[in-house]
């Protein structure tokens, strides 16, 4: 597996290249990859299907300019920029191995990811669990929300990991969820989300361990320059 520790100026090259190298994996231009990236600005990202009047304060986003964009795989709304390490994994779909299926996938991409974490955490007491579908936990405290896009021979799975970011943000830019999962239990952001409080360097070093992800000159930059447009574009971003 390639590793890739690369953040392109903007949020929508950064949303794009994620795209970008599910493609160029599809199309036989690349193959399987972990990539790490960190915004240096904030801004929301709905999922695929999300309503933005319904899931964003679009009116606070807009008095602090802070933009609204749409990711090309499901999942809920999240605020993402500074001490929010996001991470992305384009896998290779076999049909009998553990990528099978959406969740089957899931299962798979989520144990790994809670493994590079834990390792990272060492010694510490804390334990990380897998809730929902793909949330990544502290006790009941979130601090990881993923999403996967499939396509015919190849998947990616993308999520963003809170380090050290400014959790006020999260509340003050989004409404309650649509949809909850359970073990939410209606809890408002700030009761409900958390910081893991580690070095983006330490998280990056150990997922690359749990994934065995070597370093490649490769970026597949020119690729994503095609789909900035799109992801720039209010007919995809206010799509819904």
């Amino acid at each position: 597996m390639t590793l890739l520790e690369l953040t392109l100026p903007s949020p929508a090259e950064n949303l794009a290249l994620d795209e970008a190298l599910l493609d160029a994996a599809e199309a036989g231009l690349g193959g399987e990859v972990l990539r790490f990236w960190e915004s240096p600005t904030p801004f929301v990202v709905v999922g695929y299907a999300n309503k933005i009047a319904q899931e964003v304060n679009v009116a606070a986003c807009e008095s602090n300019a802070i933009p609204i964009l749409r990711r090309c795989s499901g999942g809920g709304t999240v605020v993402q920029g500074p001490g929010c390490l996001n991470y992305a994994v384009v896998l290779h779909i076999t049909a009998t191995g553990p990528t099978r299926s959406i969740s089957t996938a899931n299962q798979f991409i989520m144990g790994r990811v809670r493994e590079g974490i834990q390792s990272a955490i060492g010694n510490r007491q804390s334990t990380i669990s897998i809730q929902g579908h793909t949330d990544l936990s502290l006790g009941n405290l979130k601090f990881s929300g993923n999403a996967q896009r499939r396509r015919k021979d190849f998947l990616l799975f993308h999520g963003t990991l809170l380090l050290s970011f400014h959790l006020p943000l999260i509340s003050e830019l989004l409404k309650r969820p649509s949809l909850q999962p359970d073990y939410r239990a209606n809890r408002t952001h700030k009761e409900f989300i958390t910081n893991l409080n580690l070095p983006a360097e330490t998280v990056k070093r150990a997922m690359a361990t749990e994934w065995i992800a070597t370093a490649s000159s490769a970026t597949h930059t020119h690729a994503a320059e095609a789909l900035v447009q799109k992801y720039n574009s209010a007919e995809w971003n206010s799509k819904f």
